[in-house]
């Protein structure tokens, strides 16, 4: 590389992503070895501000792949990032009830209460905008709006950073003493009946909907409609901040470089792709097969896909409408495509 890059700060969201793999793989460290470039999980950090730009991307020279609220969210507060690739890994999204609901579509929804997670003390409420999202796109598809449900809080304290994650047999766990704040209060809203219904999505949504034996009302996550199925998960950004794209261009052309390569071994290699992502996600490999699909490992293709920028603006647009973001942008003026071209040009890669 023309300019050293001391230390690579990386994160990645517990969800499927081709960095997660190129780094529990080796692969990442390994690409950068050459350099002298020290490889560092930001959320491992013992620093509470450090774990943080798992969400805001403030710190310098770091890569993040996944949930794009968060995102989002940092580049429409300020921060100079800028995205080099989009996933599109479908999940399960789900609105339940409890089985002796009367809710059985979501029609039934109408003046019916709906319980919502609310945190106090974060920069961007990730958990309650996915799903508000889920809902206003579900009622949706029966001419319904959010208003025309009844919104249920169930605060929560703390921060999503509280507490430093550990890799404890290639599961990303947090091992601090704020372990009562993972409880799903909306989920024991449900019920006890103070709610109708909730929104669950992914792989532990699944796993919890079959152990309180709840009944799925919609799953907007199969939707055929891709704007439908866009939330926090559709797509994932891979992002970076500007200094690294910058100052170090070509370690970001080798994030990338590495990234697609560890995807494209996920495409040959499904049940290891498949024992990985429930180590990953922390959950066994049935409920990852149910929540992304038996071809999960093929959905792991980064790229800049227009369906993709499509979706990111879509949502965007929505966090704009809803106050969670202060202010809206165009999503095409915060991709930089460069170091995908500069890849596809010099560089065997499928994409």
């Amino acid at each position: 590389m023309s300019t050293p890059l001391d230390t690579l700060w990386y994160t990645h969201s517990p969800v499927p992503t081709g960095l997660g793999i190129a780094v529990e793989s080796g692969r990442l460290a390994r690409a950068f070895q050459p350099f002298g470039t020290r490889i560092q999980a930001l959320r491992e950090s013992s620093d509470r501000e450090v774990r943080e730009a798992h969400f805001d991307h403030h710190l310098r020279n770091s890569v993040r792949h996944g949930g794009n609220i968060p995102a989002i969210w940092a580049r429409a507060s300020g921060y100079e990032t800028r995205v080099i690739g989009l996933s599109w890994s479908d999940e399960v999204q789900l609105i339940v009830t409890t089985d002796d609901s009367p809710v059985r579509t979501i029609r039934d929804l109408r003046n019916r209460r709906f319980g919502l997670p609310k945190w106090a003390n974060v920069q961007i409420d990730f958990t309650r905008a996915q799903a508000i999202r889920g809902l206003e796109n579900a009622l949706r598809l029966e001419g319904l709006a959010v208003a025309d449900v009844e919104l249920i809080d169930y605060p929560y304290g703390g921060t999503y950073s509280d507490e430093p994650v550990r890799h404890v047999h290639g599961a990303q766990v947090s091992l601090g003493g704020h372990r009562t704040r993972r409880r799903n209060n909306e989920l024991i809203g449900l019920l006890r009946g103070d709610v109708d219904a909730i929104f669950l999505k992914g792989a532990h949504g699944l796993q919890l909907a079959d152990e309180f034996g709840l009944r799925v009302v919609v799953d907007v996550g199969s939707h055929p409609d891709p704007l439908i199925r866009a939330n926090i998960g559709t797509p994932r950004t891979l992002t970076v901040d500007r200094h690294l794209l910058e100052a170090h261009f070509e370690a970001a052309v080798l994030i990338l470089d590495t990234v697609l390569r560890a995807e494209q071994w996920a495409w040959a290699h499904p049940e290891e792709t498949r024992r990985f992502l429930a180590r990953e996600l922390n959950t066994s490999e049935y409920w990852v097969a149910n929540a992304y699909g038996e071809d999960a490992h093929l959905r792991l293709q980064t790229k800049l896909a227009e369906r993709s920028i499509d979706a990111l603006q879509d949502l965007t647009d929505f966090l704009e409408r809803w106050a969670f973001i202060p202010q809206g942008f165009d999503v095409r003026q915060w991709i930089d495509p460069a170091p995908l071209e500069h890849l596809l040009e010099t560089v065997d890669v499928a994409v």
